[in-house]
């Protein structure tokens, strides 16, 4: 006879998938949020989210305008590492043709989702933690997480450091910071104009979530040293 011990109460390991592993990017583990989802979520999603999730970090710095934590610092590094060595960003002209007529009204120096083949990624990304919690917040509002524009901002005092008044074309945007103020630049942040309310200080790794179109009108607040960086998605619906 040959002993033999089972147990299912410690946890010693796990398999990850590694069929479908990308090696053509800065940081390959960013794709992995289909193949290794927990091991995705470990590293990139912010350690608080569960508790913004139950409504216990939740903050309305403006009226209608959620800020919560969703990014690791770690997601925050890689998505702006990944970006500058992507290297094409925009020029922040009018003319724009990545999107759909060719003319942007607002126009920021960015590089899109789709520009790095992260496009499929990113959605999965909304969908598995920025639905549930638009779905807490915006209570009787389901999102399927559609979106046309998902791109990573510059603001540079000497390049582009402010953004014009505008409405977004979204159901309701997320921005969500990528480095910190006071540290990685000076100046920056988000005024919703109607409410005369300003973000100042965004915070690293999390997002501002807010409706578009009709009810928040806003701008850019300009940055006056360093570089800023921001991660913005137009959903609808």
């Amino acid at each position: 006879d040959v002993f033999l011990f089972l147990t299912n109460r410690h946890a010693f390991g796990h398999l990850l998938s590694l069929d479908s592993y990308q090696t053509t990017h800065l940081h390959n583990d960013l794709w992995e949020v289909f193949s290794n989802p927990e091991d995705w979520k470990e590293k990139y999603i912010h350690e608080n989210y569960t508790k913004a999730l139950a409504g216990k970090m939740v903050e309305m710095p403006c009226p209608d305008v959620y800020w919560f934590p969703i990014f690791t610092e770690t997601a925050c590094d890689e998505l702006v590492g990944e970006m500058e060595h992507y290297g094409q960003w925009s020029l922040g002209d009018n003319k724009d043709n990545r999107i759909q007529g060719g003319y942007e009204n607002v126009p920021t120096i960015d590089i899109h989702m789709n520009q790095i083949n992260f496009e499929r990624e990113w959605h999965k990304f909304l969908v598995e933690y920025i639905a549930p919690m638009t779905e807490k917040l915006y209570p009787g509002y389901y999102t399927r997480a559609q979106f046309d524009l998902a791109f990573v901002v510059r603001y540079k005092p000497d390049e582009q450091p402010s953004l014009m008044p505008h409405h977004d074309a979204s159901t309701f945007t997320i921005n969500i910071a990528l480095n910190r103020a006071g540290v990685d630049y000076e100046g920056g942040g988000c005024r919703f104009l109607r409410y005369n309310c300003s973000v100042r200080a965004p915070r690293k790794g999390w997002t501002l979530m807010h409706p578009g179109r009709l009810t928040h009108y806003h701008e850019g607040l300009p940055t006056t040293k360093g570089t800023r960086y921001i991660a913005v998605s137009f959903v609808d619906p």
